[in-house]
């Protein structure tokens, strides 16, 4: 990326992490011996509907960059338009698949929107590069595109646009998987590669006999890896992953540690999954990563020794580690109060004689409620045709089955003598695949038809439930046994990290005193969401859990705050 300097560098992400947080985090960086700090720009996160721009607070990019260079860091910026980063959509707006725009191609559906994104981003962070006194050293040109396509007038068209939106000065690099980087690269602009635990020489081999004389950078070492609800948690090789940091840069790589620091996937941000044997495998509110840095920031063993490595391999010795943050427990707690949604006020419903996406309706995340009435009696199969991503199937406010879309499940049959009853499906937004031939597809709610016996059901009520507003639900003191919206009070003494056990709840998400903490599903791997201190304060703390799930066998949802995460 930058001709004769060797970069030692650790990826972590500013949306993943509080704002008040990016300082310590970036000092603990310095302190593990990296000289740069690496990051994606999430476009969906800065433009959440066409031409509506948001660098404020924790999407101040800018101001991340600024603190990582007074932090003593430079800064490898990766502003995609795309960057998988098991994000929702790989970063990707989700209002792109209302407008049908052909993503990550030279179409001018995308390349449009992507040429006014690029242009206001620059206004932000082009200021910022090497050239004119900032830490910004490189700048990516895509994200491993090569695992998606191979058309160079397309990668050609997002270099362009980069050096119109003023990123001329800093050198441009494409990454790639090395079987990928063919594909995925342009001549003339510099490669990295992408590659996991124990494969560094095979990397290098093959990085070497596609460009003998280019220098041998590796764009992202994963030292860790991430996490799908209903799969084991991972932890990796720690012995191998210090092996490998050793070769390289006794080789005189240059190395980005992916991830240095995960942080968290908070709100509805997780992405996605999808395999030729897993059609569905959704990323969990943790992404931990098993990172050098855990998720509440504190270092672990993997760090100490990273640390040591850098320092004997380069002769310098780094800043002292900083005291790590503390966590705190919190006294069990109860979620007393309830909404259930079925029965809920929602306002106006959209009318249409078919089921419309969520993107149709204007609407990026959490759940659609479609609604229609049925005549009876009925005894029959009901399928709903490429249902994404959860459904709560109910008659007449009664739970009849839950459709998993990991599980390829799309039918259930029904049994009612009534002459008329109402039929609702809840569906969840599990959050957008991000990786693969099939991300350009994923629209959500309900995506085609629904039949009964054969028989296609038109004429829809939907509610959009994006659940950015909690303010507007009524709630009361009965136990639901339906979807509802859970509420209690947390106190706290002296506000500090902790992490909130779920493991109560069956399915949803979960707000504290307003903010998103992120999801839950009681099929695991996680059991507790991270909350940090900051959005805490001292006294009582108003909680708010979404559950999906019938809970009349659970009874009253008992929470509390433990000191680290918990793992099934």
């Amino acid at each position: 990326m930058i001709p004769g300097r060797r970069i030692i560098s650790g990826e972590m992400h500013y949306a993943r992490i509080p704002r008040e947080y990016w300082r310590q985090r970036l000092r603990m960086a310095r302190a593990m011996g990296l000289d740069t700090t690496s990051t994606y720009v999430f476009w969906n996160r800065h433009e959440p509907a066409p031409g509506a721009f948001d660098f404020n607070g924790g999407n101040d990019v800018a101001a991340y960059v600024r603190t990582a260079q007074e932090e003593g860091l430079d800064v490898i910026l990766r502003p995609g338009p795309y960057v998988c980063a098991e994000w929702d959509f790989g970063g990707l707006p989700a209002w792109l698949l209302r407008e049908d725009a052909r993503v990550r191609s030279n179409d001018e559906s995308y390349m449009r929107p992507v040429r006014a994104w690029l242009h206001r981003l620059g206004e932000e962070l082009a200021p910022l590069q090497r050239a004119y006194g900032g830490p910004v050293i490189a700048v990516q040109l895509e994200n491993e595109y090569g695992a998606f396509g191979s058309d160079g007038a397309y990668l050609h068209a997002l270099k362009d646009a980069l050096h119109d939106a003023g990123f001329a000065p800093s050198p441009l690099f494409t990454i790639d998987q090395p079987k990928d980087v063919a594909r995925g690269s342009l001549d003339g602009v510099p490669i990295a590669a992408t590659f996991a635990p124990g494969d560094a020489e095979k990397a290098f081999e093959q990085m070497r006999a596609l460009r003998p004389q280019a220098p041998l950078q590796c764009g992202e070492y994963w030292a860790g890896w991430f996490d799908h609800w209903g799969e084991p948690h991972h932890r990796l090789d720690d012995e191998q992953q210090a092996r490998d940091l050793e070769w390289m840069l006794e080789g005189g790589w240059s190395v980005n540690v992916y991830m240095f620091h995960g942080g968290t996937n908070v709100g509805f941000w997780n992405g996605a999954n999808s395999s030729d044997t897993q059609p569905y495998q959704p990323d969990t509110t943790s992404y931990d990563y098993d990172a050098a840095l855990d998720e509440a920031g504190r270092p672990t063993e993997k760090y100490a020794c990273f640390r040591e490595i850098i320092a004997r391999v380069t002769g310098v010795e780094p800043p002292p580690v900083p005291d790590p943050p503390q966590t705190i427990e919190v006294p069990e707690f109860f979620l007393t109060q309830s909404c259930a949604l079925l029965d809920a006020d929602l306002g106006n419903p959209v009318l249409a004689d078919a089921p419309l996406t969520m993107e149709a309706l204007g609407q990026n995340f959490g759940c659609v409620l479609y609604r229609t009435d049925l005549r009876g009696p009925v005894d029959g199969a009901l399928e709903i045709d490429a249902v994404r991503d959860f459904a709560v199937v109910a008659l007449d406010g009664e739970i009849v089955a839950t459709l998993d879309r990991r599980l390829g499940e799309s039918r259930v049959r029904i049994d009612c003598g009534r002459e008329r009853m109402r039929l609702d499906i809840l569906v969840e937004n599990g959050g957008r695949i991000n990786y693969g031939p099939d991300m350009p597809f994923e629209r959500k709610g309900i995506t085609r038809a629904v039949h009964l016996n054969g028989r296609e059901l038109r004429g829809w009520q939907m509610f959009g439930l994006p659940f950015d507003d909690l303010r507007a639900f009524r709630y009361g003191s009965a136990s639901a046994a339906s979807p509802a919206l859970l509420r209690g009070t947390m106190h706290v003494e002296q506000p500090a990290d902790t992490f909130i056990d779920v493991s109560a709840l069956g399915k949803g998400a979960l707000w504290i005193n307003g903010r998103n903490a992120g999801r839950f599903w009681n099929v695991g791997p996680q059991r507790a969401l991270y909350v940090p201190g900051v959005w805490l304060h001292p006294g009582a703390n108003d909680v708010v859990a979404l559950d999906l799930l019938p809970r009349a066998s659970r009874g009253t949802p008992a929470l509390r705050g433990i000191l680290a995460p918990s793992w099934q």
